[in-house]
Order: C-alpha cells, then structure tokens, then sequence
C-alpha cells in the first residue's frame, strides 16, 4: 500500500532556476516530497524565475520559515501586495476586477483588529459548549457507519464532521450546510482544477455565497448576544461595515479555516495509520497519546502546504538577497519534514517529543485562530473511533486535491473492523 509515498525516492534532477515545486501536478502524485528534501539540502531558499505564477522564492527549512512567518515588518501578507497565496490571480484578477481581502492577508493594525472581532469564538467557555455538541455529533455518525463493507471516509466522515461544526459556528441553516463545503472547495480552487473550470465560475459562486450570508447577516443584527461567527462580525466595529471584498474574503477565510484543514487532517490520519500501523496499535494500547498524536497527524499531514509573504524591503534569507516586491513562499509542507527539527520526519510517531512545534498554525501574528476547534475535533475522533473499531482498513489509493495550496484528498476507500 502506498510504498511510493511511504519511501519517496529521491530527486534525479537537479536544480534549476525553473524548478517550480508549486506545479499542482506534482501534488497530485507526492512528487514534490523529494524535490522538498533536494533543496533543503543544496538550495534551501531557492529562486524559481519562471513559473505560471510568475517568479518566487522557496523558503524550505524550518528556521528559515520560522524567521518569515515571524517578521511581518519585512514579510508582509497584504492582499494588495499579492496576499497570502502564491497564485495572485486566486485573490486579484485585474480583468475581472476580482478581489477578495481578508485579515489573514492585511498587516498591522486592521488585522488585529478584525482579528480580535472573531477570536472569541475560541474561548475556554465556547470550548467546552462545543466539545460537548462535537462529541454527541461524532458518536451519532461512527454508529452509523457501516462495518466490514467499503467506503469512502473523505465524503462520508471527514467532510460531515467538519461541515456540520462549521454550520454550527456560523449557526448556519443545518439543512443547507453542505453548501459550505463547496463555497470552501470553491474559495481556493484554481481554474481548470476540477473543482471550476474557469475563474468566472469561481467569481459567480462566491458572490452566490456573499449574496447568501448578506441575507443571513440580516437576522443577526437585532441578536448581538449569539455565539457565532457572522454575529461577530455583525456586531464588531472593525468589521460591521466592510466594504464586500473584505465581506466576501473574511467569510473564505473563515470557511476554509474551519473547514479544509481539519478535514484533510482527519483524513491524513486514517491514512497515516495505515501506512505505519504500529502506531495504531501504539494508541490502542495507550489513549493518553491521542492528544500528542493529534499534533503528530497534523504535522504528518500540513492540511495547508505553504504561505506566500511580498518583501516590503531588501534583505537577506538563507544567505540570499531578498529584493523589495519579491514573492517568497513558506513551505509549510517541507518545513515540517525538516531533519534538522524532526528525527525520521516521513514517519507518524505519535509520542514524538516535539511534535507540538510543528509549522501547519503557522507562527506570529497571522498563527491559526482555530487550532483549538480543529485540535478538539480531531482528538474527539479518536477518542470514539478507538471505543468502537478494532482497526480502519484503507482498501485502495487515496485521490489528492488537486491544489499546492490545500494538501488533502478527494477520497479514501476504507473498511472498518469491530472491536
């Protein structure tokens, strides 16, 4: 099963000034996995000069990562600068005049403060409410899963479970959920990915989803005391009138934050095991490890593979002159496989010491705002599936999303095995 990516083999070519790791090809075969290791060997901040999405620089080893993500006052993630993706035209398409803005892509002070206006949905108290609604929903659905026949975890767990809690922290009409799914499918799919097939398509259906939440946000305006996201943003002064593109990018970012990442880390855990099942039966036979496995699978996995910086000024990175304007791209994906950080990187370890220091929340100002939700859904997971099933089989491929951005799947063929 899967012994190409268990045992990636390493990179025959070598490196150029057109090498482009960000070529959504290589994501859909694990082909970027040795590239990743060749540069942070030989070229560990490496410059591609030519690309679909113009020149950028690779950032690939740990520290180096850590020193971007940490320094906003050189590394900035302004939308108006190119924003946090490396595709510009995700975010700005100039002839469609298209653009989306949210805090993830500003700088200081309006990200923190329309930061602030949200970051109270994680508290200790909503914490434990939701832990509580979590656990009743999982439960539910793992017994109904079928056992000893196939099919497929992607559609039937991992996106359920994510999609439901993500309609409850937006108190989003339960029976129209799934349209979160695709407007978060939506929100970061390139044109010709399977997912649309032109950047217009993408446009008319996120402004479907503006068009949706502005009708919905109504009802929320006389309510100020409902825990949920869009009342929060209804409510605060940083962000009760926006103008539509920070509307519509906030809402993106706040869908695909609580949705893709945790979803294609309860996938990647499944998956995971089955490639390195002895620390399946290692959490069998000690649940205390749940919580640190959670960090493992997310570091294993790094449900978003990088994040784009623009240079407000000159500097130096890894030895190289960084020029003002210059794209520069944070590998998350390989940082998290660094050698130098993480002993035996392309294994899942689940008592691994430090794995908690692991890249996928990213550092600094713009760290992940939902790490608790995502953490608590995924140790409530294993937490019930190990009260229920002996093992979950993986019976085939899983199929990869077709994005170096979102790293995930598609789908997964699994068979559960009874206690």
């Amino acid at each position: 099963m899967s012994q190409a990516f268990k045992h990636t083999p390493p990179a025959t070519q070598p490196l150029t000034s057109k090498t482009n790791v960000a070529d959504p090809a290589l994501w859909e075969s694990y082909s970027y996995f040795p590239i990743f290791e060749q540069m942070r060997q030989e070229d560990p901040v490496h410059y591609c000069a030519e690309s679909t999405y113009g020149p950028y620089w690779s950032v690939t080893r740990y520290e180096d990562i850590m020193a971007v993500d940490t320094n906003h006052h050189v590394y900035s993630s302004d939308a108006h600068l190119g924003g946090i993706i490396i595709d510009d035209g995700i975010q700005n398409d100039p002839e469609n005049d298209f653009k989306a803005v949210n805090f993830i892509a500003m700088d200081k002070p309006k990200h923190d403060e329309q930061r602030k206006s949200v970051n109270g949905i994680t508290n200790p108290n909503n914490l434990q409410h939701f832990g509580e609604i979590i656990r009743k929903r999982t439960s539910n659905l793992l017994d109904s899963l079928p056992v000893g026949e196939e099919f497929d975890w992607v559609s039937t767990v991992s996106i359920e479970l994510t999609t439901q809690m993500l309609a409850t922290m937006f108190d989003f009409p339960f029976e129209d959920r799934h349209k979160l799914t695709r407007w978060s499918d939506v929100s970061t799919a390139e044109p010709g990915s399977g997912i649309v097939e032109t950047q217009q398509q993408r446009i008319d259906e996120l402004m479907e989803m503006a068009a949706y939440f502005s009708d919905l946000q109504q009802s929320r305006k006389d309510k100020p005391d409902n825990i949920d996201l869009l009342t929060m943003m209804t409510h605060s002064p940083a962000m009760a009138n926006m103008p539509p593109e920070e509307f519509l990018g906030n809402l993106s970012l706040l869908i695909v934050g609580g949705n893709d990442t945790t979803r294609n880390s309860m996938t990647g855990g499944v998956f995971g095991f089955s490639l390195f099942p002895e620390q399946w039966d290692k959490m069998v036979a000690d649940p205390t490890l749940i919580d640190n496995a959670v960090a493992e699978i997310i570091r294993w996995q790094t449900p978003l593979a990088h994040m784009r910086r623009t240079a407000l000024e000159d500097a130096i990175l890894g030895g190289k002159q960084i020029r003002k304007g210059d794209k520069v791209v944070m590998w998350y994906a390989s940082g998290n496989r660094d050698t130098s950080i993480f002993d035996d990187p392309d294994k899942i370890i689940i008592d691994r010491k430090n794995a908690r220091r692991h890249l996928s929340f990213g550092f600094g100002i713009h760290r992940c705002m939902g790490n608790r939700i995502g953490e608590l859904q995924l140790r409530i997971l294993w937490e019930e599936v190990l009260k229920r099933f002996s093992r979950i089989e993986v019976t085939g491929e899983p199929e990869l999303t077709n994005s170096n951005f979102v790293k995930g799947y598609t789908s997964l063929p699994v068979k559960l095995h009874a206690l």
